[in-house]
């Protein structure tokens, strides 16, 4: 939906190292740093945030409720109006924004982490699947991808040299992202699952990020350049994989109209596409032609924390258009098996 009377922006944006392992690391620990920065950018204090929403998974964390714990990050003394989504953290920060629409803050901390480093994290997103037909089977998340993938093949819209080419850029790019976890263009590899390959794949890894979203005059208080939310819609597709074609993301391509993608052209795309596929998926659904930089960072397969990777692409977009990179920029996040979810927005910044 596009923003109606009041305008949000994204303020700050900040993220960690994506490290392979952080076994020295608790959750609290790795998300703290990330905190204090995104709170140093703006000169905030934690007792200045009107709304606080994270994301993340107790599936990965491997217990109950285990989002309370990384509250200790944020200090949830004196009480803080809080709020968690069981997704990645481009979620929560859908639900500030609608927060801040209402009127009821002017400021909102979001913030999402993932540590897929202690098990098996193609294991634990089966947990996605349909429970009474698909997860008896054990399908993992690559196994779907590569459906996709040879399905997009024998459609004839790409090819194995094409999605390595793709690869390539992905991490030539990445290589100016500090905090990007595989850079540099490198050999395919070994097929993981036919038609892809382990650099169509992404990295497994363990981060976090965090942005700060302020509406109207305070955010040009805080931000000398604002990422203005001018739309943002959620769409979902059928949870059956068998009814739907997994060549296109119809769903992604109407949350891209609602959110108003469509009006004028973007200069800046940053998809959440943690497979070369993928972003053939989504680079077509969004009708996103040569002039259109995408995934400048590296997208998530330079660095793919579960449950932090969607909000990273919302932050990097918001980084280029506080740059002054960019002026009209899309951001996307998925969630489930073969982009089963799509959250889409519009960032723009002041005209110059």
């Amino acid at each position: 939906m596009s923003a109606p009377g009041r305008d949000v922006a994204i303020v700050a944006f900040a993220q960690s190292d994506h490290r392979r392992r952080t076994d020295d690391l608790s959750e609290v620990e790795m998300v703290m740093p990330v905190l204090h920065e995104v709170l140093r950018q703006t000169g905030l204090r934690t007792s200045d945030i009107g709304f606080t929403c994270s994301g993340s998974s107790d599936y990965l964390a491997g217990r109950a409720f285990s989002f309370t714990m990384a509250l200790d990050g944020v200090g949830a003394w004196p009480p803080i109006s809080e709020s968690h989504v069981e997704m990645d953290g481009a979620w929560a920060l859908y639900e500030a924004w609608v927060k801040l629409l209402t009127g009821e803050a002017d400021t909102a901390l979001v913030y999402s982490y993932g540590k897929s480093s202690p098990g098996s994290v193609r294991d634990v997103l089966t947990r996605q699947l349909d429970p009474y037909y698909v997860a008896p089977l054990w399908p993992d998340s690559v196994a779907l991808a590569a459906l996709q993938a040879q399905a997009l093949v024998d459609a004839g819209h790409t090819d194995e040299a094409a999605l390595a080419a793709l690869a390539a850029r992905r991490r030539t790019d990445a290589a100016a992202n500090p905090h990007a976890q595989v850079t540099g263009a490198r050999p395919q590899g070994e097929y993981v699952v036919a038609p892809l390959r382990t650099g169509d794949c992404p990295p497994i890894g363990d981060g976090a990020a965090a942005v700060i979203l302020a509406a109207g005059d305070r955010a040009r208080e805080l931000c000398e350049r604002p990422a203005w939310i001018r739309g943002m819609d959620h769409r979902v597709e059928a949870h059956s994989l068998g009814v739907r074609d997994l060549t296109d993301s119809p769903s992604t391509r109407l949350a891209a109209e609602r959110a108003g993608v469509f009006d004028r052209p973007v200069d800046t795309a940053e998809l959440h596409a943690p497979f070369t596929s993928q972003e053939v998926v989504l680079a077509k659904a969004l009708g996103l032609g040569d002039g259109v930089r995408i995934n400048p960072s590296g997208g998530a397969l330079a660095a793919n924390p579960v449950m932090a990777a969607g909000l990273l692409r919302f932050g990097e977009a918001a980084a280029a258009v506080h740059r002054g990179d960019s002026d009209r920029a899309l951001a996307h996040a998925t969630s489930g098996p073969c982009l089963q979810q799509n959250l889409v927005a519009v960032l723009e910044g002041d005209p110059r």
